[in-house]
């Protein structure tokens, strides 16, 4: 293939946008200028499986004519082996053409990875396509993987949640590069556990007074108590709190309280702390193909009303959970490019 020079574009068209829109649900965008698209050809001089990003390394002349190198970040290695990728599909000395957008800081040669062609013609993507299955349920216990066409609005509906002045003043000083708890491998709590699922596969197992909720993102574990017991009046407030649970035919109600401080989870930059409470009712639908999830939130000290929203996860017992094993040598913003 023939060097090409890169460029930088404001306007992404056609497939290009098609690319974007999966990978925007899930990578933030902090630190990167999503509106902008840099293309270049080049060489291969790196490619680390890891997470939380799997990185590539790229080497290509800039527009003077000089040899730089770029570190293009995609999604965890979850996603990544869902989307097809493996870990030995790039090779230092391989050719690619990399479509990507660029970090916001011009001195920093890093990107967010929109596609990747390879000299064989194929175009490697982020793909958080949702994934439909033929497959019924008969119970909510097995894998599941959250349905995009419903989180999104959750999202936009949780993010435009009416907050209190302490709310309002928290979220505005919010800087996700400075204070999310993601670079120390923190997962989130609900609903950011529940939200999380458009990527990351969720498994159900129902055993005799206790259910248990894993998640890929971070290796998350949630237990929900169903024998009956109460919450403690002075428990430990914990990251994923304190769950109850009750059966109502088939369907569970959980109840979680105790949760730990968090700065960003009922709403971009919206924290939770001790007054945080939330209900969510899991239920099979009717044919079985999806998992029915109504949540209710109350956190007076920074949500000036209670949340009320829905959201469904698609059965897929096709797919298997991966381990996430995060590195918090690694995790920390800025650290893929080391």
């Amino acid at each position: 293939m023939t060097r090409l020079s890169p460029f930088v574009s404001v306007f992404v068209v056609g497939l290009i946008f098609f690319l974007v829109t999966p990978a925007s649900a899930h990578h933030s965008d902090a630190g990167y200028d999503q509106q902008a698209l840099v293309t270049f050809q080049g060489t291969v001089t790196r490619f680390l499986w890891r997470n939380p990003h799997i990185t590539t390394y790229v080497k290509t002349e800039d527009q003077n004519g000089e040899l730089v190198e770029w570190a293009v970040e995609t999604g965890s290695t979850p996603i990544m082996s869902r989307s097809g990728w493996t870990r030995d599909m790039l090779n230092p000395g391989d050719v690619i053409t990399v479509r990507a957008h660029p970090e916001r800081n011009p001195q920093q040669k890093r990107a967010m990875m929109i596609s990747i062609e390879t000299a064989d013609g194929h175009i490697w993507i982020q793909d958080e396509s949702d994934y439909e299955s033929t497959a019924s349920a008969t119970s909510i216990a097995g894998i599941w993987k959250g349905r995009g066409s419903t989180i999104g609005p959750f999202r936009e509906q949780l993010d435009s949640m009416p907050l209190t002045d302490k709310g309002a003043a928290a979220q505005a000083s919010y800087d996700y590069l400075i204070h999310s708890p993601i670079a120390q491998c923190v997962p989130p709590p609900t609903p950011g556990v529940l939200t999380a699922s458009v990527v990351y596969l969720t498994e159900i197992d129902i055993e005799e007074d206790l259910v248990m909720i894993r998640n890929e993102f971070f290796d998350n574990v949630r237990t929900i108590y169903t024998d009956g017991r109460a919450h403690p009046e002075d428990g430990e407030r914990t990251n994923q709190g304190h769950s109850i649970g009750r059966w109502e035919g088939d369907a569970l109600v959980v109840d979680t309280t105790l949760f730990a401080d968090h700065p960003s989870t009922s709403g971009d930059g919206v924290p939770s702390g001790a007054l945080k409470h939330v209900i969510e009712r899991f239920a099979l639908s009717e044919n079985g193909t999806r998992l029915m999830i109504d949540v209710f939130i109350e956190d007076p000290d920074y949500l000036a009303e209670p949340f009320r929203g829905t959201l469904q996860w698609n059965y897929t017992p096709e797919l298997r959970l991966y381990r996430y094993n995060c590195d918090p040598a690694l995790s920390g913003f800025g650290q893929f490019s080391q």
